[in-house]
């Protein structure tokens, strides 16, 4: 049976420099190596989509689920596009994907975390990190863009780190 499509506005974001001030940080209760930044090179597929099914499914992202595991490769495994996963206390907690194949505009094309760890304090250490990673890249512009089926805080929080909107867009989503 076919859902029907859900409407959303989509809303694009834009940081032309670096934040000043930018400081990446962690609650106290996540120091002393409970929580880790690692970036994944080349990742498996099937590990990749764990982490987008995982982390989209309550948001309804579904365009890298119909993807063919080659077509998905061919996006992940590139060596522009950097892939970077949080743990905490071992267990994977969200991630983070920036996209460097269109220099010098860089994208963060996916950011989340596992709704488990939502609430933790995370979300914004994860965030100012990924932004930092991307400015230390020879690059003019970073964006991003969210929805509004996306976590309530993830449009407020994007622009507390300094993207500011530049455009929106109202379609439909076909959920899987």
């Amino acid at each position: 049976m076919t859902k029907p499509p859900i409407p959303v506005t989509i809303t694009k974001l834009e940081m032309l420099a670096k934040p000043s001030g930018l400081r990446p940080q962690l609650r106290r209760e996540h120091d002393n190596g409970r929580v880790v930044l690692l970036k994944v090179k080349q990742p498996p597929v099937h590990f990749y989509r764990y982490l987008y099914e995982t982390v989209g499914r309550a948001y309804v992202w579904v365009e890298r689920t119909r993807m063919s595991d080659e077509a998905l490769a061919a996006i992940v495994q590139d060596e522009r596009v950097e892939l970077y996963v949080l743990y905490c206390e071992g267990a994977p907690a969200g991630y983070a994907e920036l996209d460097f194949r269109k220099m010098p505009n860089a994208e963060l094309a996916y950011f989340g975390l596992i709704p488990d760890f939502i609430g933790r304090g995370l979300g914004g250490f994860l965030l100012a990190t990924a932004i930092d990673i991307a400015w230390t890249k020879p690059i003019e512009r970073l964006w991003v863009h969210t929805n509004t089926l996306d976590h309530p805080r993830a449009l407020p929080l994007y622009q507390q780190m300094g993207f500011v909107p530049y455009a929106q867009t109202k379609t439909e989503i076909v959920p899987l």
